[in-house]
């Protein structure tokens, strides 16, 4: 079961961020993926109620479709990343395609941090990539996007590994909200009582 991130992708992609150095007190939780209507607010919502702070690495055509709910990620204090207009994954697609669609969503999406799709990025997309955006990738993967994990398992998935620097990935997507629902309380309890901080990414 993956929840970490293989050792041989940090070495073949050492230039992307995949977690923070220690500083004993920031957590990393970021959201793929969105925004999304009722989704995203409701993760809002829960952030608040934690005082936590967190990134969205938004799709550029949701973006388009929700401008109000992208603004109020903002208004909120949340950082914000590209995950390209339309969630595409870069393994068998030319590399000038790939930053075309990227570039579409940063008309829409003011930041200099990028998360691919999928994690699915070749080398010569990621050199092309980096001339723009600083690459953040993960430390830990909720798993949430996976329909046959309980609530339960995909905050497990995180809950072990939470501490000072790393970064968990997590979806504001209709498609994992069943999950991300009851997970994500779970996580930002367990988050506070290491006496941690959820921070948004600003680089």
């Amino acid at each position: 079961m993956l929840f970490r991130p293989p050792v041989l992708l940090k070495k073949i992609y050492p230039s992307f961020i995949w977690r923070f150095p220690l500083d004993g007190e920031s957590f990393f939780l970021t959201f793929d993926d969105g925004p999304t209507p009722d989704v995203t607010p409701w993760v809002l919502d829960r952030l608040d109620e934690y005082g936590a702070k967190a990134t969205f690495f938004c799709l550029g055509k949701n973006v388009d479709m929700y401008p109000d709910i992208y603004q109020e990620v903002l208004r909120r204090g949340h950082s914000v990343g590209n995950h390209t207009y339309s969630h595409q994954k870069g393994w068998g697609m030319p590399a000038t395609d790939y930053v075309i669609d990227i570039d579409t969503a940063a008309d829409l999406i003011d930041s200099n941090l990028f998360r691919p799709p999928y994690f699915r990025i070749t080398r010569l997309q990621e050199r092309l990539v980096s001339e723009k955006y600083k690459n953040v990738m993960w430390s830990i993967l909720a798993r949430d996007y996976n329909r046959s994990l309980s609530p339960r398992q995909c905050a497990m998935n995180v809950i072990p590994h939470i501490g000072s620097g790393e970064i968990a990935v997590m979806h504001d997507s209709v498609k994992c909200f069943e999950r991300v629902e009851s997970a994500l309380p779970w996580i930002l309890d367990e988050v506070y009582k290491k006496n941690l901080k959820c921070k948004s990414i600003i680089l």
